[in-house]
């Protein structure tokens, strides 16, 4: 770790230490968005990167402030942990494994530590709209930076190591990448954030119009189709807003679609990833011929994962000699741990999802727009779903999505238990007697406007 990144570092750590509970995130997103993923301390085996750090020096605070988990553990909270379980198991079924051990522990505690945080300090839907705004003004300098970085073809980030100072090219284009490993990320991570920082549009105009400013600047600085292909699934998620109770219908109609679109095509559906080129030089058939040769060869990695994939493609990377290149987070996770990992994984996806409509349907209809700031987490987790078929999250990019998933859980566990806990106050209605003994002015049918309002509490759910 050079000295810029280690100051950088020490004083985020410092301010996570002091800062009250809902500017908490800053300093770790700002770890997030302006460090590499390249500095770190090594110890051995063990490689610190500052967002590590930062995870842990918020398990302190948290430890020493008595800060928790507000309501408990709920469902999407053990299936983390089983997940987390999984990888480690998993490691049994390999060449090394110590070696793999480690690596899933580091793998769980990073995504399992950004979880959790959000869990411990986002503890209303106030409190993620708070979360979001930070993340709108922190994007701003890396959207900026990008753009001049596409302008010029030299990342300013290389200053804290880690990136290259001159930017990739891909047929003519520059492709900027800001402080992430690679484009495709970077870019990712604009689209990913972009319904996020819209969906608090009515109340925080101005900082809605800067976060989805620097989002989409980040998408077109990032010169790849990937990105732009989320951004669009993002928007268009949005959108869906209007049709929210049509949803099982238009999934339904999705899945038909797929499987009618299987059947008259000569090669599998998902070849269609190659017919997307947004951007210019898109590598959409390796994605769907990765997808292929993953299904080929399944007996190789469906228990534990595998330590070899170089035979299940024609190129190979340069920074591992035994892998091909696992363009797809689900296979990713297959690779790593066999299909009990990647099942645990797209669980944990479609319980997001789950509790984005049980959330919805807990709110009230007077409340509509938080209603609508819990659908715009259901289109980023939506993004998130999408690109992980043809990315696989190897930087700190993966903070977000587990952001995400954070969020929807801590604001699920908030309405479901305000939502409880106002139908227990709620007076329960009347018996017939009782009725009998009001005065006439107060019984059902006389004075209708007083009488459905004191009558039938307005904390009961509304009819849909």
């Amino acid at each position: 770790m050079n000295g810029l990144a280690l100051t950088f570092t020490l004083l985020s750590a410092l301010a996570l230490l002091l800062v009250p509970r809902r500017w908490a995130f800053l300093p770790l997103l700002a770890g997030v968005c302006y460090i590499t993923y390249g500095q770190g301390i090594e110890v051995g085996a063990l490689n610190f990167t500052v967002v590590r750090i930062l995870i842990f020096t918020g398990f302190v605070r948290a430890i020493s402030r008595g800060e928790r988990i507000v309501g408990g553990f709920i469902v999407l909270d053990w299936v983390m942990i089983a997940w987390g379980l999984a990888a480690a198991v998993s490691s049994l079924g390999h060449d090394d494994p110590s070696g793999a051990l480690i690596y899933r522990l580091g793998l769980f505690y990073d995504c399992g530590g950004v979880y959790l945080l959000v869990r411990t300090w986002c503890r209303d839907v106030e409190d993620a709209v708070h979360l979001l705004r930070v993340c709108a003004f922190l994007l701003v300098p890396v959207a900026f930076e990008m753009l001049t970085e596409k302008l010029t073809g030299q990342n300013s980030f290389s200053v804290f190591g880690g990136v290259s100072l001159e930017s990739a090219v891909r047929e003519g284009r520059i492709r900027a990448q800001g402080p992430f490993m690679h484009p495709i990320l970077a870019g990712t991570v604009g689209a990913v954030c972009l319904p996020l920082l819209l969906g608090f549009w009515q109340k925080h105009r101005w900082s809605a119009v800067l976060g989805s400013a620097s989002c989409l600047t980040m998408v077109f600085a990032c010169g790849s189709s990937g990105p732009m292909m989320s951004a669009i699934f993002a928007i268009g998620a949005l959108f869906l807003w209007r049709y929210r109770t049509h949803m099982r219908t238009l999934r339904w109609m999705a899945v038909l679609t797929y499987i009618g679109l299987d059947l008259v095509m000569k090669v599998p559906a998902y070849y269609l990833l190659g017919r997307f080129d947004l951007a210019g030089g898109s590598t959409g058939w390796h994605r769907a011929e990765l997808i292929n040769s993953g299904i080929r060869h399944l007996d190789e990695w469906w228990l534990a994962g595998t330590d070899y994939t170089r035979h299940w493609m024609p190129t190979g990377v340069s920074w591992n000699p035994n892998h091909t290149d696992i363009t797809n987070h689900y296979l990713a996770m297959g690779v790593l741990g066999g299909l009990p990992l990647m099942i645990l994984f797209i669980v944990v996806m479609v319980i997001g999802f789950s509790y984005v409509g049980q959330s919805i349907r807990a709110i009230p209809e007077t409340e509509q727009e938080s209603q609508r700031f819990v659908w715009a987490l259901g289109a980023s987790l939506f993004a998130n779903a999408a690109t992980c078929i043809s990315v696989s999250y190897f930087d700190q990019s993966f903070v977000f999505l587990y952001l995400t998933l954070g969020s929807i859980a801590s604001v699920k566990s908030m309405v479901t238990r305000k939502k409880s806990a106002l139908e227990t106050e709620a007076p329960a209605s009347p018996t017939a007697s009782q009725v009998t003994k009001l005065p006439i002015a107060y019984r059902p049918g006389f004075n209708t406007n007083w009488s459905t309002s004191h009558l039938h509490s307005h904390h009961e759910d509304n009819p849909r």
